[in-house]
């Protein structure tokens, strides 16, 4: 099953949400002088050109980041972000270029960290090559994103980002991404660890609610937005993410991303939602 190609969403609603976590999450890692690790389970090409014909086939991005670039009333909590994505695109008179979840990390990573980029599709693994070949303290890998998580963790330095980011081609992913985090919690259990999903089925959603309420896994936030309501009807309605050990200022940096997003992309029918899933 590797059908899957980012550069269809690059730059959408959901990777908005996601970059913007991701963008404050590494910063927040950059206060300290002591090297992290970044690991990163599905990396997908690192870079991705909006006026190619997977971008433009869907230009889920229009929708997304290309309706806040220009603006000029963005709240704080959002401002690393598009000025990661306006630097990257400070050559062109146009938005051009939206990073992936590596495009974001090698804006952050220093001499004393590294990243660790795992990708199992053959193009895709190609791109992400060529983008890192001058990345210092970089390794692309390809192999399973999953195995590659458990295998590094914990980092020796003690400090690390994990982002798993599957396309939940198969079902089997929501359980399996879930289960990779609680059994590198057993083995790191300081580490951030971030989980995407797709709100596709509601069901699914509350399978990994579920299971990692039964897991020994602790201080774990999840964040929500919705563009519609839920639906039985195919298609992504909404976005989340699953945060384990998030900065202690993310909660009140996400109540003031959510309402701007809904106000800037949403609709009558978009909502959002931060709660503490499971305490410290």
């Amino acid at each position: 099953m590797l059908s899957y190609r980012h550069a269809f969403h690059a730059g959408n609603f959901a990777d908005v949400l996601k970059h913007s976590v991701l963008t404050l999450v590494l910063e927040y890692m950059t206060r300290k002088d002591k090297g992290f690790y970044y690991i990163d389970s599905h990396s997908g090409a690192g870079m991705y050109q909006l006026s190619d014909e997977y971008a433009q086939k869907t230009g889920e991005y229009k929708d997304g980041i290309a309706k806040l670039i220009e603006n000029n009333d963005l709240p704080e909590a959002l401002q690393p972000y598009i000025d990661l994505v306006k630097d990257l695109n400070r050559e062109t008179e146009e938005l051009s270029l939206y990073p992936g979840s590596p495009g974001i990390a090698r804006q952050f990573t220093r001499r004393q960290d590294s990243a660790h980029l795992f990708e199992l599709h053959p193009t895709d693994l190609e791109h992400l090559k060529e983008y890192s070949q001058r990345w210092n303290k970089s390794h692309v890998k390809q192999s399973d994103g999953y195995q590659g998580v458990l295998g590094l963790v914990p980092p020796p330095n003690r400090r690390g980002v994990v982002l798993i980011d599957p396309p939940y081609e198969l079902k089997e992913d929501y359980l399996k991404a879930v289960r990779t985090i609680v059994n590198a919690y057993k083995k790191f259990a300081t580490g951030t660890y971030i989980l995407w999903y797709p709100v596709v089925k509601r069901e699914l959603v509350e399978q990994m609610q579920d299971a990692f309420t039964k897991s020994e896994v602790r201080n774990l936030l999840q964040v929500e937005y919705c563009q519609q309501a839920d639906t039985d009807e195919y298609g992504m309605t909404g976005t989340g993410l699953f945060i384990v050990n998030p900065p202690w200022q993310l909660n009140s940096q996400l109540d003031e991303i959510l309402p701007y997003l809904k106000a800037n992309l949403g609709n009558s029918e978009s909502q959002y939602s931060v709660k503490q899933l499971i305490a410290e």
